[in-house]
C-alpha cells in the first residue's frame, strides 16, 4: 500500500515522501496516528499545500527572530555584585538574572533561550549568546562590576 508521510520517520523517509508499506502497518499505525495519508491525488495536493504552509511559517519565524535579534544585538547589561580580593563573586549571575535585566530594558526574552553554560562567577565582561532561532544567535555583553 502506498502512503504519503506527514512526519519524518527514521526507517521510512522524509515528510511528503510516497512510500510502500504493508497494508496492516498503514491502516493500524501510520494513518490512525496521523503520520501518513493514503496516496491519492487529493492527498498529494493536500501534502503539497501543507509543505507550502510550513515553508511560509518557517520564513515568518526566521524574520521575526531576525527582528528580535536586531533589538537585542546592541544591548549591554551591567551588574553590580560583591566580590572577593581575586575578583570572584560572592554569588553568581544566572540566565534568569540576565532575562530580568533585559525585561527592565523592555526586551522580553525567555531565560531558557540564554545560552549560559554555567553562571558567571567572576568580574569582567562576558559575551552571552541568545538562541532565538537555529540560524539567529545574537550576543549580549554582560559587564560584572564590583560593588563599592
Amino acid at each position: 500500500m502506498q502512503v504519503i508521510l506527514r512526519d519524518r520517520l527514521e526507517n521510512l523517509g522524509e515528510v511528503g515522501d510516497v512510500v510502500d508499506v504493508r497494508p496492516g502497518y498503514a491502516r493500524n499505525y501510520l494513518i490512525p496516528k496521523g503520520l501518513a495519508y493514503e496516496a491519492t491525488k487529493a492527498n498529494v495536493r493536500r501534502i503539497e499545500a501543507e509543505k507550502a504552509a510550513q515553508t511560509r511559517r518557517e520564513g515568518e519565524t526566521l524574520n521575526e527572530a531576525r527582528q528580535r535579534a536586531s533589538a537585542i544585538e546592541g544591548v549591554s547589561l551591567t551588574f553590580h555584585a560583591r566580590a572577593g580580593q581575586e575578583g570572584k563573586l560572592f554569588g553568581s549571575i544566572t540566565s534568569a538574572d540576565i532575562a530580568d535585566k533585559l525585561a527592565e530594558q523592555g526586551v522580553q526574552i525567555d531565560r531558557r533561550t540564554i545560552e549560559l553554560d554555567e553562571p558567571i562567577k567572576s568580574l569582567g565582561v562576558t559575551s552571552v549568546p541568545v538562541r532565538l532561532h537555529p540560524q539567529v544567535r545574537p550576543e549580549i555583553k554582560v559587564w560584572v562590576i564590583a560593588e563599592d
